[in-house]
């Protein structure tokens, strides 16, 4: 038998080119799409500025700067308030105004035509946020260990818990805006939530006497009741309001964000 023979006949095994049109398990799906949203994420240079110098200018900033009376010890007041900033900015804004503007320019759009069901979208956004604000949450408490910081282990443990509730709470509030409203809405509502809530959650560590109600108002909004759990937290003790606000309003989010959520 010639060369060409051998080769024509032994080069495959039957079915090798069959087609498979199956498609891949839910754990394969979101796997992928996690690694696909998270180098999206890293490749951002709005969302770095969002998640990583914002986040690290202020908490170098306030700890070293004879800024307003924040207590005996300013960093053990700052990093909670940092990390509150820092979780909101990365869950929330940068998340809703980057879905807003995948929806607009039809990426949102390409992936709906795919198997990838509409939760698996949702949860593989919010996988990558959550790594994201992991290494954020591990640089800022390196940076605020440098600076004397220095909570026990047991705080950090629920510190981390809290962060990770936070995470949650924000990924589903920024995907049920950026996932409803037209980009241009999303940035401009996005940008001006962040103003608000980062004051809103400025209330918590304020050491001077301010109404009753108003200390109470500032609990029940997400930044209030994340900047509030985690204050708590690092210290070695649980704020129950703020975990139960914290969860009201991620599982109304989520559950709106998973119904409403438009791929166009």
């Amino acid at each position: 038998m010639s060369t060409s023979g051998r080769l024509a006949t032994n080069r495959f095994a039957p079915g090798t080119f069959t087609p498979d049109p199956r498609p891949s398990g839910a754990a394969a799906m979101l796997q992928a799409q996690t690694g696909l949203e998270l180098k999206l994420l890293l490749r951002n240079g709005e969302q770095l500025l969002l998640t990583m110098f914002i986040p690290i200018t202020l908490l170098i900033g306030l700890c070293l700067l004879p800024i307003g009376d924040l207590g005996t010890s300013r960093v053990d007041t700052v990093v909670p308030a940092v990390m509150m900033v820092a979780v909101m900015s990365t869950a929330f804004t940068g998340q809703a105004i980057a879905v807003g503007f995948d929806r607009r320019y039809g990426a949102l759009k390409r992936l709906g035509a795919t198997p990838l069901p509409t939760w698996g979208i949702i949860a593989g956004k919010s996988a990558a946020v959550v790594i994201v604000v992991a290494f954020q949450s591990v640089l800022l408490g390196s940076i605020g260990l440098a600076l004397g910081w220095r909570p026990s282990l047991f705080g950090l443990a629920l510190g981390a818990m809290m962060i990770a509730l936070g995470t949650v709470a924000f990924a589903a509030m920024g995907l049920l805006l950026g996932g409803t409203l037209r980009a241009e809405i999303v940035l401009a509502l996005a940008n001006i939530l962040w103003f608000v809530m980062v004051g809103v959650g400025s209330v918590v560590f304020v050491t001077g006497d301010i109404p009753w109600l108003l200390h109470t108002g500032a609990r029940l909004i997400p930044s209030g009741a994340l900047a509030h759990a985690l204050d708590a937290a690092l210290l070695g003790s649980v704020d129950v309001l703020s975990v139960v606000v914290l969860v009201v309003w991620g599982s109304v989010t989520g559950v709106l964000a998973s119904k409403m959520f438009r791929f166009t």
